[in-house]
């Protein structure tokens, strides 16, 4: 069996690119961030642009009115976030003091012969949490300023990326491009939709469970929750062990508080997850789970908990890509999901 030099050549040609890349977006995360953030607001707000420009508003003084909205959005979201730090910072040692009474409680009863607390010194670490947050908060807010100046000049320019598309290329490339553009659009854009609605509900749904059973801090682990079912499958359980190990905690000594909590936030999570998200959101992305996982490992080593954030979104565009790309639709097909493929056999 003859080897061709040539692929050889092109698949090591092909591996170091992609490492060169990786390094790239690796080293300069501080200006690509902001801008691929600012790329996928840009596919929420550009309808919003539309609609008002289409009221005659004019579009420059339609992005600055939304973007001054937004900023707002994220200054409450800001004072809400801090006010919440510093309410949990204060309560913090009557839960701690609980914590110890009910690992000493335990470990008495399971007989067991060392603490498993010994030698941590929680208000150091939890001074050290608190702190890297505060240093995470304040990169953000300087990170936030270079995705408004980005989605500034993204959505002015938005309206006329087709006619450039059109007058750049011949007919036929000009609408494999545009085809190209309009799918990645609108399938990001729904995504995201849906992914708010979906991501809001079950917030409000674990606040209002919380807020019956008494949880202390019920609004923050309801936030959590939205904030972090953005990302897939990790998020929802990362957003589910707080509430119940306060639960734990704060009605100690008796447990039935925190079996209630760990079964409501569980049957939100699991519900909302995969009942009602997979009907709701349906086929659209058609993205395999192991290629989801993948991206969000990757993703998420790359740039942590925002390339975890922003996973799905780049594996869908790149799908997109590569379904209207001949020479790269073996790759698209081998990213999807699968299901109507087998239903196109079947038939």
């Amino acid at each position: 069996m003859q080897v061709d030099k040539n692929k050889i050549t092109f698949v090591f040609q092909g591996i170091l690119v992609l490492v060169a890349v990786g390094v790239v977006l690796k080293q300069a995360q501080s200006v690509i961030l902001p801008l691929i953030i600012a790329w996928l607001f840009s596919y929420l707000l550009g309808p919003v642009v539309n609609f008002m420009n289409r009221r005659r508003i004019p579009a420059t003084l339609a992005v600055f009115l939304i973007l001054i909205l937004m900023l707002g959005v994220f200054y409450l979201s800001g004072i809400f976030l801090y006010t919440r730090i510093s309410a949990f910072a204060t309560a913090y040692p009557k839960y701690h003091s609980r914590l110890v009474e009910l690992v000493t409680t335990l470990t008495a009863r399971l007989n067991l012969d060392y603490d498993p607390l010994a030698g941590i010194n929680w208000g150091q670490n939890i001074g050290r949490f608190l702190v890297t947050l505060s240093g995470s908060l304040f990169a953000f807010m300087s990170k936030l300023v270079l995705v408004v100046i980005f989605l500034f000049f993204i959505l002015l320019g938005k309206p006329y990326f087709k006619y450039k598309i059109l007058k750049s290329f011949s007919a036929e490339n000009a609408d494999q491009i545009s085809q190209i553009t309009m799918s990645i659009t609108s399938q990001i854009r729904r995504y995201l939709s849906l992914q708010f609605l979906i991501s809001f509900t079950t917030g409000v749904l674990v606040w209002l469970v919380l807020e019956t059973i008494q949880v202390d801090f019920a609004a923050t682990w309801g936030a959590l929750a939205f904030f972090l079912n953005f990302i897939p499958t990790v998020g929802s359980i990362v957003a589910s062990i707080p509430p119940i190990l306060l639960a734990l905690v704060q009605f100690y000594p008796s447990f039935w508080p925190g079996i209630i909590t760990l079964l409501a936030v569980l049957t939100i999570q699991l519900v909302m997850g995969n009942g009602i998200a997979p009907k709701v959101m349906g086929d659209q992305l058609n993205l395999s789970p192991v290629v989801v996982l993948l991206s969000l490992l990757f993703w998420g080593w790359l740039w942590g908990i925002v390339g975890a954030l922003l996973s799905v979104p780049i594996a869908s565009a790149i799908k997109i890509v590569c379904e209207n790309i001949e020479t790269l639709h073996p790759i698209s097909v081998m990213m999807g999901s699968g299901k109507s493929y087998r239903r196109e056999f079947r038939e």
